[in-house]
């Protein structure tokens, strides 16, 4: 493809569909040429460097989330909707939490989504830093919650790019986890999932859990506020 007929959408798409396959390591202007049938050469005519477009891959697809109104369905559902909503975008596309990590994300589509999350935080009653810190706290969660998966889909990408066994380097990595834990009494109660029983996913029951208790905290929060700035009512004198 000649240069002068590529657009910087179509390098960020083709950059995207190779981050989702080979992670941020397994990108590069050559391979991402040979994704585009273009010379390497012609994606800096459109993109300054590999980190600018991890940058500009990972803009895009914070596009993919919707956006509640929370006059419509009530701030702590607007709310739990923007984290589901980050959480499976982030089970798509697991390099964006090594890419979240190395390099500092920006643009317009997740200056969109942190400006609805500040939206759903002021109209459950959070006011300025308050705002920006429940914002925070419960994206924080949601990454942290989606580092365990990631971290195991980014170790299998490296696998292939070796030409290494997938299976059996996850068999053989369950066994010495499961060998450390029988040393501790706790762990050893839970057994260890053979590599067939092991889910793809994480457990959502376990993710919803963690979010409701943030949010639960959140709104006992704004409670415990409303009710210290409540002026004492004559009766309660």
């Amino acid at each position: 493809m000649p240069r002068d007929t590529l657009t910087r959408e179509q390098i960020v798409r083709a950059a995207v569909a190779v981050l989702d396959a080979e992670g941020v390591d397994g990108l590069n202007m050559r391979r991402l040429g040979a994704q585009l049938g273009a010379a390497a050469t012609a994606m800096y005519w459109h993109v300054k460097s590999k980190d600018d477009l991890v940058v500009l891959a990972a803009d895009h697809v914070w596009d993919e989330i919707r956006l509640p109104d929370p006059d419509e369905v009530g701030w702590r559902a607007a709310a739990a909707a923007l984290a589901s909503g980050a959480h499976d975008m982030l089970g798509r596309h697991f390099w964006m939490v090594t890419a979240m990590s190395t390099h500092l994300i920006h643009g317009p589509n997740k200056a969109r989504y942190d400006d609805r999350c500040l939206a759903v935080y002021e109209a459950a009653g959070f006011g300025g830093r308050d705002a920006d810190q429940a914002s925070a706290t419960v994206l924080m969660y949601v990454i942290g919650a989606a580092q365990g998966e990631a971290a195991e889909l980014a170790w299998r990408a490296r696998l292939r790019r070796a030409g290494a066994d997938e299976e059996q380097q996850l068999r053989e990595t369950l066994e010495r986890i499961g060998e450390i834990a029988q040393r501790y009494p706790r762990l050893r109660a839970r057994s260890m999932p053979s590599v067939e029983e092991t889910p793809a996913l994480p457990d959502e029951a376990t993710f919803e859990f963690g979010l409701r208790t943030i949010l639960d905290g959140l709104e006992a929060r704004l409670a415990n506020g409303n009710r210290r700035s409540r002026p004492e009512s004559p009766a309660g004198r």
